[in-house]
Parts: C-alpha cells; sequence; structure tokens
C-alpha cells in the first residue's frame, strides 16, 4: 500500500511519492516530549502549512499557487512569553520577544514549509518554529526541524497538496 500524500521521515531518511532522500534532524533526535530549544523533531503526525519562499532567490514557477513570499521583517515567535508565540509575523522588524528571523542571509528559509506542530492553540513551551527547510548539509543537525538538499526541497514543495501530511518517527 502507498501514501502519495505522506511524506515520513525518521531519523536518517525520507520517503515522498516513491522516493527515498536523505534527510537531517533535531540535534537531539526524534521524541514524542518536545519543549522549546531542547533541539528535538517531534514525533507524531501533522499537516504542512503554506509554503514560504524567498521570492528574490526563488522563481514561484517552482512552487504551489498559494506560495507565499517571505519579505524582510517576517520573523516567526519562538518566545513563550510572546502572545504570538508559534505564529508567523509579518512586521517584527523591532519585535521585542524572541524570535527567528525568516528573510535570512543563508540559504536555509529560502524555502520553508511550517509543520502544524503546536499551533492551533500553542502551549507556551512546548516547542515551536518546526519547519520543512533547506539542510546546511548532509546529517548536519537542524534545532528541531527536518532539513532536506535545495533539489529535494523544491521537489516536495512542487508536489505539495491540501491533503499532504508528514509522518516523523524514530
Amino acid at each position: 500500500m502507498t501514501f502519495p500524500e505522506t511524506i515520513f521521515i525518521n531519523k536518517w531518511h525520507g520517503w515522498f511519492r516513491g522516493t527515498k532522500f536523505p534527510c537531517s534532524i533535531g540535534r537531539s533526535g526524534i521524541s514524542a516530549v518536545k519543549t522549546e530549544g531542547d533541539g528535538v523533531t517531534p514525533a507524531g503526525v501533522y499537516s504542512l502549512e503554506n509554503v514560504l519562499y524567498r521570492p528574490d532567490r526563488v522563481s514561484r514557477l517552482f512552487l504551489p499557487p498559494q506560495a507565499i513570499p517571505i519579505r524582510k521583517g517576517y520573523i516567526w515567535s519562538d518566545d513563550p512569553l510572546d502572545p504570538h508565540y508559534n505564529k508567523l509575523i509579518a512586521n517584527g522588524t523591532n519585535w521585542k520577544f524572541s524570535h527567528e528571523k525568516m528573510f535570512r542571509a543563508d540559504s536555509l528559509y529560502d524555502i520553508v514549509i511550517p509543520i502544524d506542530y503546536n499551533r492551533a492553540n500553542p502551549e507556551p513551551d512546548k516547542g515551536s518554529a518546526i519547519f520543512l527547510h533547506v539542510w546546511r548539509g548532509p546529517r548536519i543537525p537542524t534545532d528541531g526541524c527536518v532539513a532536506v538538499d535545495w533539489e529535494t526541497m523544491i521537489w516536495i514543495a512542487g508536489n505539495l497538496t491540501g491533503e499532504t501530511q508528514i509522518v516523523i518517527n524514530s
């Protein structure tokens, strides 16, 4: 039986639409128990949100029509004390809480897909900013995200549907 709309992730590889690819996970591995800043990639089954991309670096031709361009000043709150914890903020230039800059000098967030972990009603300190994004290199750990090479990221982003889920399993 195949699951064409499911991305499967373990500590070494991912699988999507019959294709196996290498991936990187959090520096502390995969676990069902996650807290802010622990480096754990959360185990579970999650939906994927809209693709975010850097329009100055990535052609929209390769992405789904609903992809959202990342602009300067876009941030993602990772501060459990922030009322906007685990949310994308479009105008965060002088944000007083801890956050991830989405418009980065490196290529990690040139294409980024938020994973629907702790998102609807985020619990403070349960973890935030869990993404599928471009990696630094093979097996170089993340802070809790799932990361893949550039070509795989383009391919995944271009093949997502509203039904695509990600299953992260140790």
